[in-house]
């Protein structure tokens, strides 16, 4: 989370271009505008992605490097964190957190309940060594 993110508690929130390009970097790793573009399954214009990924600079979402006559642009943080961030500010403000966590497990499948289970056992495992 960017210092800025820390101080106000908001993650940003991705617009739909904004999160096909955020696809594109979490799952090809750094990327020139050229290879976004390539990887979208439509075709922007050049301009459009360029401003695209420096609105997700501002937000402080990706970083940009220059080497020789091209820019990369890397996510800040992979998928995984980006969503438990989002996960976080959602639940801060959600009024009574107990109620929406309870909520959000009432309502997940058994397989991830299961998938929690055995996370929680492990944490609780390592907690008693």
């Amino acid at each position: 989370m960017s210092p800025e993110q820390a101080t106000h508690g908001e993650i940003p929130r991705l617009g739909t271009l904004e999160a096909r390009v955020m696809d594109v970097l979490w799952e090809h790793g750094p990327s020139t505008i050229r290879e976004v573009i390539s990887r979208l399954a439509t075709e922007p214009a050049y301009t459009t992605i360029a401003t695209v990924l420096a609105n997700l600079d501002r937000k402080n979402l990706v970083t940009s490097s220059r080497a020789k006559h091209s820019t990369t642009y890397s996510a800040r943080q992979n998928r995984h964190e980006y969503t438990a961030d989002l996960m976080g500010q959602i639940l801060r403000s959600s009024g009574d957190r107990a109620a929406s966590i309870l909520s959000f497990v009432d309502a997940m499948p058994k397989d991830d309940l299961e998938l929690l289970r055995e996370y929680l056992d492990r944490r609780n495992d390592r907690g008693r060594t």
